[in-house]
């Protein structure tokens, strides 16, 4: 499923309940300054967009962007970031259950990389890990409560790794001269990725 470079909806992203809310009116302001980049980047490169120009496409100030991204990279990033996250929710995608729900992360991952090349400006040369490594870690995190890490096993770790490993596996996949479905290569991802989170839990 391509991932379109649309104004996303104004939804915030899943929570542990145990964590402060954020502000809807933050929220608010940060999609708001999103979709801004968004538009922009339909009509000229991010190299040539200014802050101000974001500012006043999304009808704020100049003060209001510097109160939530310290310049326009860090945005990118996060919206980068937030539109992944919503092909996930799309997806429904979680670890709740190791058949199938592996498979189905690494070709979200797939998918979301192929896709943005396509997409205006800087947006495809960005250094995507920074934002999809992040909400993968995310998902194995809110699924591992029905599954404990197993004794002397460091969880964190274990989900950075295997966060990293999906990504790298498919920044590969995406550079492939000839590329393999992206199907075939989740399968493959999953044989590698998933010994390690099974050896990593308790059964």
């Amino acid at each position: 499923m391509p991932v379109s470079l649309t104004p996303m909806t104004e939804t915030a992203p899943s929570t542990d309940s145990a964590l402060p809310k954020i502000d809807p009116r933050i929220l608010r302001s940060r999609r708001m300054l999103m979709d801004a980049l968004v538009r922009l980047l339909a009509q000229k490169p991010f190299e040539e967009i200014s802050i101000q120009e974001i500012a006043d496409e999304a009808t704020l100030n100049r003060a209001t962007f510097y109160l939530h991204y310290p310049d326009k990279g860090s945005l990118l990033k996060a919206m980068a970031g937030a539109r992944f996250r919503d092909l996930v929710d799309r997806r429904g995608l979680s670890f709740n259950s190791c058949e199938g729900g592996l498979r189905a992360i690494a070709l979200g991952v797939c998918d979301y990389l192929a896709a943005s090349p396509g997409c205006p400006g800087a947006l495809a040369k960005m250094p995507l890990e920074d934002s999809i490594i992040a909400v993968v870690e995310d998902i194995f995190r809110e699924g591992s409560a029905e599954r404990p890490a197993a004794p002397g096993i460091d969880p964190e770790l274990v989900f950075t790794t295997a966060a990293w490993a999906i990504f790298g596996a498919a920044r590969l996949w995406l550079d492939m001269r000839e590329r393999i479905s992206a199907e075939e290569m989740a399968d493959k991802i999953e044989a590698i990725v998933l010994p390690m989170l099974m050896h990593a839990t308790q059964r």
